[in-house]
């Protein structure tokens, strides 16, 4: 079986919540995530920046625990990215980031580059690409990726640090998008698509040629959609601790059942049961149980 390598690109930090911190940021969980679901059968790099700081030092052992690979991951002058969170009585997550962290400032590197016209899938969101530097980055990495690469965009919108410009910028650079039930209305006013959820879905599908759309819906589970299948799968009811990184863990299911051209109701069964998973631990990077693994 051939190694599937897989670049996530953006944000590391650490979620500060009311009883400490804990290691996060989307792009950070979706590549623990990755590499835990995935195991051998994958090879997971984050492509970010830390500083030099303690935070930076704990960021990197985290990764590496969770067997990801971390040549991509930078060290600059900023501070290693931080935000508080707090959580509402459904256990659900708002944000503050930190003014101007080091994963503002992720450099383009030849080696870099090199690593993104071999990958088998790259994944990116929008929070990444706040800041230039960032941004160009990612626009260099998905303009040198494979044409048969698979370019998965996590919409994950976190208010204000998003623009019309980057998402409209964005969307063409993915083959595969995953929302929410929250981002699909803001996408689609912007789009000037109304009707209803599913006519959105397929509107947005076809004007971009999405292989495939995914909209999760919290404890209402998720559809996919692709041209020929519409697949809808009911979330599991767990006793929930939180959603950080429920999300992340969806979408790194989703890839690696991409990847190896799963079933769409077989990738949406078990990215429904490794997010409801997810909502059981506290913070956005659980070691997952065996059961929940890849099977090829």
């Amino acid at each position: 079986m051939m190694t599937k390598t897989i670049l996530a690109i953006g944000e590391v930090l650490w979620d500060v919540f009311p009883d400490g911190a804990k290691f996060g940021g989307a792009l950070a969980n979706y590549a623990c995530a990755c590499a835990e679901l995935g195991g051998p059968a994958v090879r997971v790099s984050l492509v970010s920046a830390v500083g030099d700081d303690d935070l930076g030092r704990r960021a990197r052992l985290r990764l590496v625990e969770h067997g990801v690979n971390v040549v991509h991951l930078a060290t600059t002058n900023d501070p290693t990215g931080q935000v508080n969170v707090s959580l509402d009585e459904q256990g659900r997550a708002s944000y503050v980031f930190i003014e101007n962290p080091a994963w503002d400032h992720v450099p383009t590197t030849p080696e870099l580059l090199m690593a993104a016209r071999t990958a088998d899938a790259i994944c990116f969101g929008t929070l990444g690409q706040r800041a230039a530097e960032s941004r160009l980055t990612v626009q260099e990495v998905l303009r040198n990726a494979a044409p048969d690469c698979l370019r998965i965009l996590d919409l994950n919108l976190r208010p204000p640090h998003w623009t019309r410009e980057v998402i409209l910028a964005s969307l063409p650079m993915a083959n595969v998008l995953k929302l929410n039930d929250e981002e699909l209305p803001i996408l689609a006013e912007m789009l000037g698509y109304a009707g209803t959820t599913d006519e959105q879905l397929r509107r947005i599908r076809e004007r971009f040629s999405f292989r495939v759309v995914a909209l999760t819906c919290g404890e209402r589970g998720a559809v996919l959609m692709s041209e020929h299948e519409r697949i809808e799968v009911s979330s599991e009811v767990v006793d929930m601790i939180d959603t950080v990184g429920a999300g992340d863990s969806f979408t790194a299911a989703l890839t690696l059942g991409l990847l190896h051209q799963q079933p769409l109701v077989q990738i949406n069964r078990w990215a429904n049961s490794v997010a409801a998973y997810v909502c059981t631990q506290a913070g956005g990077t659980p070691t997952f149980p065996a059961k929940y693994r890849l099977r090829v």
